[in-house]
């Protein structure tokens, strides 16, 4: 078969979408990439995948969804795939409208994240809601990374075979690793004592940046930022927020990294207080790595996060609970060893990448 695997942006596309490209290829099939340009296509280019840009943009512009409109059209008539892949939620919508009008035979979605029920104004939400609901009119699979997505877009009348397929990181790349640990301390000169909290995410604030910083006044050590802000985010800048901290040397920002696995086999616990997700795949890769997580009680991490196991879940846009939670972390050595302990066993069984890809494969029907 051919089949076209469609996002919005190219961190998109190495991230979530090369795994089940390669699952792909390995079953016979052949591949597509379509996202918007960027250098990270260059990643799954060098593994030989033929990978198109395609003028995506993340917003409402009338005028640049035409424009990614037309060119998914005008790809999906000149390629005659068998089936066209879609995710995330605006180039989700475009590609399966386009692989309808294209005449594609199956058209499927992995749901992400559903704008609906992110934050933002009541018209903001309804409009995404009602963009889902017209994608899902001309979707073969309806597939989520969580259960609570799933049952959501059952019971919104949505898709009444929506499916959770999950998601999933390497357990061998992300694990453990007392050497990647020392290395990355004494790059960075860090002392092993030293307590680290470590948080992988864009940097915008839908994160929880401005109250991890906050909260990061009460509690002992370091924080790690690691990632940067993507073109297309176009909220609020939160750089203001990290010059008025107060927290000095002791938030270290790290940018985006290709070496995550040994930044967080160097931290002591992760955090993450977002205050809407999917099924984050930075929280399956810091409990691979065995660390403690905090996050927020949304859909998402509540999935994720055993509360009192295999970490501790606060309720969103708070503060004193989640310096609470990161304090008693820091301060008890041996309650992050036994939490980061349940949380790789727990993420082995539910997260290991080899398994949630060959899933998607399955539900895929390929």
């Amino acid at each position: 078969m051919k089949i076209i695997e469609v996002t919005n942006v190219d961190f998109s596309l190495r991230h979530f979408l090369l795994p089940v490209m390669r699952g792909l290829r390995a079953r016979g099939h052949e591949v597509i990439g379509v996202s918007a340009d960027g250098p990270l296509l260059d990643i799954a280019r060098a593994e030989g995948f033929c990978v198109v840009p395609v003028p995506m943009a993340r917003s409402f512009s009338p005028r640049a969804q035409i424009l990614a409109f037309r060119a998914l059209l005008k790809l999906f008539r000149a390629e005659r795939p068998d089936m066209v892949h879609a995710h995330m939620p605006i180039s989700g919508f475009l590609a399966r409208i386009a692989a309808r009008v294209a005449g594609v035979p199956r058209i499927a979605y992995t749901s992400h994240g559903d704008l609906y029920n992110q934050p933002g104004g009541i018209l903001r939400r309804g409009a995404g809601f009602v963009m889902e609901w017209l994608g899902a009119r001309v979707t073969d699979i309806y597939l989520t990374v969580s259960s609570e997505q799933a049952a959501d877009a059952r019971r919104l009348g949505l898709h009444r075979r929506a499916t959770m397929a999950g998601n999933g990181r390497d357990a061998e790349a992300f694990r453990p690793d007392p050497e990647a640990r020392a290395r990355i301390r004494a790059d960075l000169g860090v002392p092993d004592g030293q307590v680290v909290t470590v948080i992988v995410s864009r940097l915008v604030r839908a994160k929880g940046y401005v109250e991890l910083l906050a909260a990061m006044r009460d509690v002992p050590g370091e924080l790690w930022v690691v990632g940067g802000r993507l073109p297309s985010d176009h909220d609020e800048d939160i750089e203001p927020y990290f010059r008025a901290c107060g927290l000095g040397e002791r938030v270290r920002r790290l940018g985006y990294r290709e070496d995550v696995p040994a930044i967080l086999a160097a931290a002591d616990i992760f955090a993450l207080p977002s205050y809407s997700e999917g099924l984050p795949m930075s929280v399956i890769e810091a409990m691979l790595t065995g660390l403690p997580v905090v996050a927020t009680d949304i859909r998402g991490p509540r999935e994720q996060v055993v509360a009192g196991q295999t970490g501790l879940l606060v309720p969103p846009r708070a503060v004193a609970p989640l310096a609470a939670a990161l304090r008693q972390l820091a301060e008890d050595a041996g309650l992050r060893r036994r939490m980061g302990a349940a949380g790789r066993a727990r993420a082995l069984d539910l997260y290991e990448e080899g398994r949630v890809v060959a899933r998607t494969l399955d539900l895929l029907g390929v």
